[in-house]
């Protein structure tokens, strides 16, 4: 074990299956001599060689395009989209080909594509480098969508999605790629006392479709992802309120059971997410845990996320939910 920030376990998830599959490429745009915008790939190139991890063109839908064929044909293409605001150029070959093609042709071919991205917002980003598309790709059958949130599942989770020969989108927060977290006036943490992590050097993984226990509780569940778990923690402290706090990690599929176990044991529930709310992911898992968890609620689920506007370059953490927004849906599910 060493310790990692969130770049640096990334980047040891890459170079190590790189290092155990001859069939991997890793490629995007400025991720080659560059190391990537976030130098999420830095070394790569010089020590697995140009022919294996290569710059693309600035052109995501030639990207995706590219990593499609690779896909189908034997290789095992992990292509990065340099921001997720980026990545709508690339929508149709994700949607209408990388996620079809195995229904498409009967189980004939697979296309084991990893595609990563950082989202989010918190580093003042503004309209087109802070958004959080999750919701758009989890309503797309045959596309997983994973979330990490910790340099430790970040590359266990990302070398799952390697592995897996179905095509994966996998969100990397960007707010969490290096801590501290900015500060801001609405007590938001700062991880001063844990920007890193302790991540085995080595091989492992974390399975896909399983939810983490960030903390137990018996007063109320709350469910977040991606850097909204550590804003979550956050707010449970400052609540004073016993809770769950789940780290759903896996999108699609996501792991019903750990949910359903922790809300037949609180009777209360709180969902929080960056994105906007108005179809946001969190609004599929109201209608999921209702139909599974009704006679067990106690009160109706709550929702802390984005505002329905495009995200703001300043004040962003009017719009992003914070400590005291989600400390104040937890005490509204007490009231009950």
């Amino acid at each position: 074990m060493v310790n990692m920030n969130m770049v640096q376990s990334v980047n040891s998830a890459l170079d190590t299956m790189l290092e155990r599959d001859n069939d991997m490429v890793v490629f995007g745009e400025d991720i080659g001599y560059f190391g990537g915008v976030f130098r999420t790939c830095d070394g790569l190139q010089e020590k697995h060689g140009k022919h294996r991890v290569f710059d693309a063109p600035l052109a995501e839908g030639g990207i995706a395009a590219m990593a499609f064929g690779m896909g189908i044909n034997g290789l095992r293409p992990v292509f990065e989209i340099q921001f997720a605001d980026y990545i709508f150029p690339a929508y149709d070959q994700i949607v209408n080909e990388i996620a079809k093609i195995r229904h498409r042709s009967g189980g004939e071919f697979t296309c084991p594509v990893t595609i990563r991205t950082p989202a989010g917002g918190g580093i003042k980003g503004g309209h087109h480098h802070s958004q959080s598309p999750e919701a758009q790709f989890t309503h797309t059958p045959g596309l997983k969508v994973v979330y990490c949130s910790t340099p430790y599942n970040a590359k266990g989770l990302l070398i799952s999605a390697i592995e897996s020969n179905d095509p994966i989108v996998f969100f990397e927060p960007k707010r969490c790629y290096r801590g501290p977290f900015y500060g801001d006036p609405h007590n938001v943490p700062t991880w001063k006392d844990h920007p890193e992590a302790e991540v085995p050097e080595s091989y492992y993984k974390i399975p896909l479709e399983q939810a983490r226990i960030a903390m137990r509780g018996d007063a109320c569940t709350v469910i977040a992802w991606g850097a909204m778990v550590h804003v979550a923690e956050q707010a449970i402290r400052n609540s004073g309120v016993n809770c769950e706090l789940l780290d759903l990690q896996t999108l699609v599929p996501w792991d019903r059971e750990t949910v359903t176990e922790s809300i037949k044991k609180t009777g209360r529930c709180v969902i929080v997410h960056e994105a906007p709310k108005t179809s946001g992911f969190g609004a599929e898992m109201v209608a999921s845990i209702q139909e599974r968890c009704f006679y067990h609620l106690e009160c109706p689920i709550e929702r802390v996320a984005g505002w329905d506007t495009p995200f703001p370059h300043t004040m962003e953490w009017d719009y992003m939910p914070s400590p005291a927004r989600i400390a104040e849906a937890i005490h509204k599910t007490q009231e009950a």
